[in-house]
């Protein structure tokens, strides 16, 4: 082996004097394998280079690096961009099947509050048939006490049944 592959390069610094996370330290390798899959021979460097931890800093391999993580970033707006979007319109329909829940709400409340004033009016009305009823019922007991009375003293006059009688006998 020649002392040159074991020295890193003049034009390269290692990437963990960077001031890098690990996990950026990871994305700049790969980023610089990437570039070295494109093909140029400083991108070969380059991926010789990143396979040693180190980065290259001539202005080609910068260059190509730095374009590399452009595109990336482009991407990545362009994604985010749409993950916006996409979350407005989900929003927005959320929005819409809020309003539509709540107006769906405001309709059944309305006519609960309808159905419940026709229970309220129906109830005071069978209170008040009730109160004739019973009224009715008491005006015909003491009808029905009268006439025995007056049956048992004798002198009211013709029976019910015989009422009933002469009245059936007009109508014929």
């Amino acid at each position: 082996m020649s002392s040159s592959s074991q020295q890193p390069p003049t034009n390269a610094v290692p990437d963990t004097q960077l001031g890098l996370t690990e996990d950026e330290i990871q994305i700049l390798r790969h980023g610089q394998q990437a570039v070295a899959a494109a093909g140029s021979s400083s991108s070969r460097a380059a991926s010789r280079a990143s396979s040693q931890g180190l980065l290259m800093i001539d202005s080609s391999s910068l260059s190509a690096l730095g374009r590399h993580f452009d595109r990336v970033m482009q991407h990545i707006q362009q994604r985010l961009e749409y993950l916006m979007e996409q979350s407005q319109i989900v929003t927005l329909s959320v929005y819409d099947q809020s309003g539509q829940l709540i107006d769906n709400a405001d309709a059944e409340i309305a006519r609960y509050h309808d159905i419940m004033a026709q229970i309220d009016e129906l109830e005071l009305d069978f209170d008040r048939i009730r109160h004739i009823r019973d009224i009715v019922r008491d005006y015909r007991r003491r009808a029905e006490e009268l006439e025995r009375e007056l049956e048992r003293s004798g002198g009211g006059g013709s029976s019910r049944r015989d009422r009933g009688h002469r009245s059936h006998r007009h109508r014929t």
